[in-house]
């Protein structure tokens, strides 16, 4: 009995877990943003990075949707080889768009592990402004989107800006359960963490910062062998003591993926890397799955003939789950028919606890055909020479 009444305290720990993350919610998504001061405009010149490796999905317009900002003074800087599936797309985004500032710049001027930070850090050496723009090749913005990301570095001590992204289209099966589970688990993870410890990490799908705060920790090349660059960019920002703002927006991204193979290495590679850079809090993510336990507490229960117990766990579960995941999709981000898809909950539960469970047997990622090992926080190729690797474009 005492056994049994132990199982049901540590059953309940994820609805704590899905509690402050409504809470998280409710508080991050209504609170209320100053309003900014109508004169002057704080709208100094901008660069925007773009490394790129291989072509994504639409990949026109989303480099096109870079071109159309409503924003004064501005450049974007594109890092490409020449030889890459991509480069004719940019080449076309520079000649249909002539009245904006485009360069293009071939490759990284150096070897790196991490071949995403490389190309940064060439491009780092040759923007002309000193704010910067960092944003993925799979990114689609919407024309207020430099004004709305830069604004909070009016603040001196903002040293950083990152928000949101969802998809641009969810026509698959596959696209459907990754984009329910950005909603029912990613975002209500990092409003958790937003609330409890602050923001101390950026999504790659957007990342707002300044020369200054870059060489403040030693530039990109600090972290060029490094997985997880986004998170360590903004971390690192943080560390000098400045703050990293979240913001209630959103930018597009195309999916990156083809099918659930694909989806699953992706998957997988982000609960690998979690695992070898922060191996405690990965370890807690135990107590973070409702659904296992609550079947576990259900299954137990079968012997008695009321199961009642079990029943209420697995409700419980389920619509504190629904309720969350509509706070953060619905209410938050303004995403449409979410409820048309809630019963994806459950699948995507039982998929994220399956690949928790994978990734403690892992040391490698994969990123577009390439392993790489994971070894002291550090990446190493696993199965290729140095001079004949294709380093991932976003490790």
């Amino acid at each position: 009995m005492i056994a049994y009444d132990l199982l049901l305290g540590i059953a309940a720990l994820p609805f704590i877990y899905y509690s402050l993350a409504i809470y998280g919610t409710l508080r991050f998504f209504s609170r209320q943003r100053p309003s900014a001061p109508q004169e002057p405009v704080f709208a100094p010149p901008v660069s925007c990075f773009k490394p790129v490796r291989g072509l994504d999905t639409d990949a026109y317009e989303n480099f096109a949707s870079f071109c159309r900002q409503d924003y004064p003074e501005y450049e974007i800087l594109f890092c490409v080889d020449d030889n890459d599936p991509a480069f004719p797309v940019i080449q076309k985004v520079l000649h249909d768009h002539p009245d904006v500032k485009i360069r293009i710049l071939n490759g990284p001027d150096h070897f790196a592990v991490n071949d995403k930070v490389a190309r940064l850090d060439r491009l780092s050496k040759e923007a002309s402004y000193d704010v910067w723009v960092l944003s993925d090749s799979d990114v689609r913005v919407t024309p207020d989107y430099l004004r709305t990301v830069v604004a909070p570095l009016q603040n001196s001590k903002t040293g950083g800006v990152t928000c949101f992204y969802v998809a641009i289209k969810e026509d698959t099966f596959t696209e459907k359960l990754q984009e329910m589970g950005m909603m029912c688990d990613f975002f209500p993870g990092i409003l958790v963490a937003w609330l409890l410890d602050g923001v101390k990490f950026g999504f790659g799908q957007t990342i707002v910062t300044t020369r200054a705060r870059i060489e403040g920790f030693g530039g990109f090349r600090a972290i060029e062998n490094r997985p997880a660059d986004d998170l360590l960019v903004c971390r690192f920002v943080t560390e000098q003591g400045f703050e990293v703002e979240l913001l209630p927006y959103t930018v597009h991204t195309t999916p990156d993926f083809g099918s659930m193979k694909e989806l699953l290495y992706k998957r997988t590679r982000w609960m690998t890397v979690l695992r070898h850079t922060r191996p405690w809090g990965h370890l807690g993510l135990i107590f973070t799955f409702g659904l296992p336990w609550s079947l576990l507490v259900l299954g137990i229960d079968a012997l008695d003939p009321s199961l009642a117990i079990g029943l209420s766990y697995v409700g419980v579960y389920f619509v504190v789950r629904v309720i969350m995941t509509w706070l953060v999709g619905a209410r938050g981000l303004k995403q449409q028919g979410l409820w048309k898809r809630m019963l994806l909950i459950p699948i995507w539960d039982a998929t994220a606890f399956a690949i928790w469970l994978v990734s403690f047997a892992r040391r490698t990622i994969r990123w577009r055909g390439v392993d790489y090992t994971l070894k002291g926080g550090l990446l190493t190729l696993a199965n290729a020479e140095r001079g004949n690797a294709s380093p991932p474009a976003n490790a």
